[in-house]
């Protein structure tokens, strides 16, 4: 093992009769992950901020009649490092995570929408408590991350069913002038590709738009111009994502930064090639998703995002076109 890590040692005593503080101080030192070396005696890798927050616990501890030592030292060699690191294996943690979203996956499908989003909920916090203290990540973490990734799927498309499969038909030009002041409906519970393309007719297309969100693909009413569902009159055509449909459609596939956005809605609904923004935006994406009330608010939300994100595309372009002059 070529790094050696630094550690934050926190050694305290407490009066036996104060089992109040103790089992407080107890829970602190669980929740920031510090392991026991023997009794009165954690260990936790070092980072200033921990070290800080090592630091607040240590004071609270002498506050309430103890004693606390905080210390720094390094692993001696490899051998003392390895059985340290062994000791925050967050191997069983994840298994049991993994097995709980096994089981999750047995009632999904029967749930109400609002029991799912909770549950959803529920589960990332128990994600999260334990990727937030698992300091040396493993095949375990990989696993975990995974098996994540495809119930958030298996619940998206209980929360937003009709997903679109793609046609296979020529894309025509059409004429912007042709759509203005239009009712244009998509699938409730907005994801990725349907806020973006939303944002883009609101944007670029018809600014004067109305938007519905519909709860079934059959509920879109004949006059509405829908869009990202099987049948609608901009859905996945071929390769392309609805997003990628409406720029060729209108005619704005010549805007290089408005093609990189369109890359990234690619990679995130379909799968393709990596955009080093989509991870930002799909975690932004997600937490908007869990605090909005309504579609209105999320695609409120996120146009801010989206406005940003293409202008950081956009100022891009005309620096790669001017070879960086400014």
């Amino acid at each position: 093992m070529d790094t050696l890590t630094t550690w934050s040692v926190l050694v305290l005593t407490f009066p036996t009769e104060n089992a109040t503080a103790r089992m407080r101080v107890w829970r602190a030192l669980k929740a920031k992950g510090c392991v026991v070396l023997r009794d009165g005696i954690y260990l936790l890798p070092h980072t200033t901020e921990r070290e800080d927050e090592m630091r607040e616990l240590a004071n609270g501890i002498d506050e309430a009649g103890g004693t606390a030592h905080l210390l720094r030292a390094q692993s001696l060699n490899a051998s003392q490092e390895e059985d340290f690191r062994a000791l925050f294996d967050r191997h069983d943690d994840y298994v049991a995570f993994v097995e709980s979203l096994g089981a999750a996956r047995k009632t999904l499908g029967g749930l109400p929408p609002a029991e799912v989003t909770r549950l959803l909920r529920r589960l990332r916090k128990d994600y999260d408590a334990i990727r937030t203290i698992d300091y040396f990540p493993g095949a375990a973490s990989t696993d975990a991350e995974i098996a994540w990734e495809d119930f958030m799927a298996l619940a998206d498309t209980v929360l937003s069913p009709g997903e679109p499969h793609a046609a296979e038909r020529a894309i025509r030009p059409l004429r912007r002038e042709d759509y203005q002041a239009r009712t244009w409906a998509t699938r409730r519970r907005l994801w990725v590709d349907r806020v973006a393309s939303a944002w883009l007719i609101h944007r670029f297309i018809d600014p004067k738009a109305r938007f519905l969100w519909l709860t079934s693909p059959d509920a879109c009413p004949p006059d509405a111009l829908g869009f990202d569902f099987d049948g609608a009159a901009f859905t996945h055509v071929g390769e392309r994502v609805t997003f990628e449909v409406l720029l060729a459609s209108f005619g704005l596939d010549e805007d290089a930064a408005l093609l990189r956005l369109g890359e990234m809605v690619h990679a995130l609904d379909v799968g393709g090639a990596p955009v080093p923004e989509a991870i930002g935006f799909e975690a932004v994406m997600a937490g908007a998703r869990q605090r909005a009330s309504d579609d209105d608010q999320l695609l409120d939300e996120m146009s801010r995002v989206l406005d940003s994100i293409y202008a950081h595309f956009a100022s891009s372009a005309k620096n790669s076109n001017t070879g960086g002059r400014s």
